[in-house]
């Protein structure tokens, strides 16, 4: 099941509203973290790093839904560290979808049996599971043995009772061609999943493995060759077709940071989750008082390399609403 109409509608809707209001910085989507801990140490995540301290501290629900609020963003991706540890995580994501915003709830499997029956099927929820390869792949990746398989049977549970279910694919340096195309297949046609978003890995300061991430040049390489053979057009990819030519150098883009901000238990991170430039209390003042001008490729020499789709999607959003033949692309979703 591809974005549904619902969805496309709803956010279509909200983009226009804030070209009405020209309104030139808004929310797209917002990343939001509860907690910093995790069941897993990932090699290419730095979020277990913090103190024991903060470790420990958990989002209120009132917290998480008042900081959406006041963003006023239609989509929320709950992240973290590992949001199915948080006691009340079922009670932020249902409160989110009686505000009817998009929730995608990020995890990595693990505690997935043991907490789905806490969730219910919703036109605005839709679990985001990380699969970051096949499973030799996927468990190097995640340093441990057998969450792939973990994942994969909770994918099929959270099918058979009608859930929505999408992925997250981070790829690295050591990724060849072949192996994106390997697992995109996999989720695509064995597991059919309903969408799928892929990520070069990039620059995260806090990460313990800083030798893998991707270059400019090598993302491009990357996907424009597993993008061949008609690939692209046949995956449920869960990006804009402006994004995926940005993947395959087809087009560039300055960064957009500010279209898919983070808050988190230490308030809005500036300028995305990938830097650490310090927070602030609320939104207004997230948008209000960064340098977003400061920030990006020729920029900061931290953004060099980086692709992520938290600063360039937004950007493939805003380019593909300012054409008629992009927003048509986009609607047929190729």
């Amino acid at each position: 099941m591809p974005v549904s109409v619902r969805q496309q509608v709803r956010v279509g809707s909200y983009l226009f509203r804030q070209k009405l209001r020209k309104r030139d910085k808004f929310p797209l989507l917002v990343e939001l973290e509860p907690l910093f801990a995790c069941n897993l140490a990932c090699a290419g995540c730095g979020k277990i790093q913090y103190p024991a301290g903060i470790l420990k501290q958990r989002m209120s629900v009132q917290q998480a839904v008042d900081a959406i609020e006041e963003s006023g963003a239609p989509m929320v991706s709950i992240a973290g560290g590992e949001p199915l540890i948080h006691p009340e995580i079922h009670q932020i994501a249902g409160e989110l979808i009686k505000r009817k915003k998009f929730v995608y709830l990020c995890t990595n499997a693990l505690l997935m049996h043991r907490k789905m029956d806490q969730f219910r099927p919703s036109p605005y929820f839709a679990w985001a599971v990380h699969i970051d390869g096949m499973r030799e792949r996927h468990d190097e990746s995640v340093c441990k043995e057998g969450v792939f398989d973990e994942a994969v049977t909770a994918i099929k549970e959270c099918k058979r009772r009608g859930f929505r279910v999408t992925t997250n694919t981070t790829f690295f340096n050591t990724d060849t061609p072949q192996t994106v195309i390997d697992v995109l297949d996999y989720l695509n046609d064995d597991l059919a999943v309903d969408q799928m978003m892929i990520s070069p890995a990039y620059a995260y300061e806090k990460a313990p493995d800083q030798e893998h991430f991707l270059g400019v040049t090598e993302t491009r390489e990357l996907f424009r060759k597993a993008f061949g053979n008609g690939n692209r057009h046949r995956w449920r990819l869960n990006h804009s077709p402006l994004f995926l030519d940005f993947l395959e150098g087809k087009t560039d883009y300055a960064c957009t940071a500010w279209g898919i901000p983070s808050y988190s238990l230490l308030g809005w991170q500036r300028p995305c989750y990938l830097m650490s430039d310090g927070y602030a209390k609320t939104y207004a003042e997230l948008i209000e008082t960064t340098d977003w001008e400061a920030y990006g490729r020729g920029k900061d020499p931290r953004c060099a390399n980086c692709m992520a789709h938290c600063g360039y999607e937004p950007s493939a959003v805003l380019a593909t609403m300012g054409s008629l033949r992009q927003s048509l692309r986009a609607m047929r979703g190729t």
